[in-house]
């Protein structure tokens, strides 16, 4: 440190070129857009919270449970949830839910409870709530093509060789 007459100081600062060298070859990993076959999981819907299982069904489909995990790449997974029937809605939703569409025609606005849809097509009603996760992009119509959903333990999908997967953390 030098000291002026009028007492100001001056700090001499030198510059360590020992940061170029570390910092070099260190970059952000991107994935490559795989191709191939897709990769199809099994989920049992039994006993699961709609929103919950939907939350991470949708994590599934878009490869954020994948360790590679690249948001523009395509990861290739799909999932066949059985059971759809035995999900559980927590709270007041069966009754005040409202599931809305519009057919298209003037006045045409049609509303159904969650309960209604749940007695009638309990699969729709677990479809809307994971295609209502996924990204709001041009992924999510492929995304919702790999997403299969059926009442009942049977699936026809066996000739995909499907692996099981718990979604439980």
């Amino acid at each position: 440190m030098v000291v002026d007459k009028v007492r100001h100081c001056r700090v001499k600062i030198e510059v360590c070129n020992l940061r170029i060298h570390t910092e070099r070859g260190v970059g952000t990993y991107f994935a490559k857009a795989s191709r191939g076959q897709i990769n199809w999981n099994v989920v049992d819907a039994e006993g699961w919270v709609l929103g919950r299982l939907a939350a991470r069904a949708a994590q599934v489909l878009m490869g954020k449970d994948a360790p590679d995990y690249t948001p523009h790449a395509d990861h290739r997974s799909g999932l066949i949830i059985i059971n759809a029937e035995k999900i559980r809605l927590t709270g007041k939703k069966l009754d005040q839910k409202i599931y809305r569409h519009n057919t298209g025609y003037p006045g045409g606005l049609r509303e159904i409870t969650a309960r209604k849809l749940f007695e009638t097509q309990p699969e729709r009603l677990l479809r809307e709530a994971i295609y209502g996760m996924l990204p709001k992009n041009r992924w999510r119509d492929r995304l919702t093509k790999r997403l299969k959903v059926y009442v009942g333990s049977n699936h026809p999908h066996a000739g995909q060789s499907p692996h099981a997967l718990s979604l439980a953390r």
